[in-house]
């Protein structure tokens, strides 16, 4: 049987962004890396269900040479080290780049699904941005949005919404059961 996945935006999904301009913004070098609260247990409690944790995460400052490799490698991990995720999937590009890994573009969802055997229409796609959800819809899966209020358009229609990774965790449980006839 195929596995059941829950895929993170990185950036303001596990970790804190910088806000400009009332945009999120990466951080840059592993100093200004700072998991969100609840974040470790959200991730713990997902994967204790038996569900892969798996980020998906635009990183275009490697493209326009404000992030070196070793500095996303570094922050990567002290990711995987502090919370246990399954893998990272990371697009480099940036929009004019036109790959289809960046999301909204559903490529790292594909890349994980085959990886790990991810049914993806009984995944869960968390992010804080429209391009995650649009990527999340995208493959089939189910989408959740954690809304801070970025100076951009919201997302049309996830699946839910909530203010943190730790507060939409008893929806996603309760999503992945429902989909598993449990």
């Amino acid at each position: 049987m195929k596995q059941r996945a829950v895929f993170l935006d990185r950036d303001g999904v596990l970790n804190r962004s910088e806000i400009r301009d009332g945009m999120p913004f990466a951080p840059v070098c592993l100093a200004d890396f700072e998991l969100l609260p609840g974040a470790l247990d959200a991730v713990a409690r997902l994967r204790k269900h038996g569900y892969l944790a798996i980020v998906v995460t635009n990183q275009p400052d490697l493209t326009t040479g404000k992030q070196t490799p070793d500095v996303l490698e570094a922050i990567h991990d002290y990711l995987r080290q502090e919370t246990g995720v399954d893998d990272i999937f990371v697009c480099p590009h940036v929009d004019g780049d036109g790959c289809d890994c960046r999301k909204p573009k559903p490529g790292m969802l594909r890349a994980a699904a085959e990886k790990w055997d991810i049914d993806l229409s009984r995944s869960v796609m968390v992010g804080d941005r429209w391009r995650d959800i649009g990527a999340g819809k995208a493959v089939g899966c189910s989408t959740v949005f954690i809304e801070y209020g970025y100076a951009e358009d919201a997302p049309p229609d996830p699946d839910f919404v909530g203010s943190s990774l730790e507060a939409v965790v008893p929806f996603i449980l309760e999503e992945l059961k429902r989909q598993s006839g449990d």
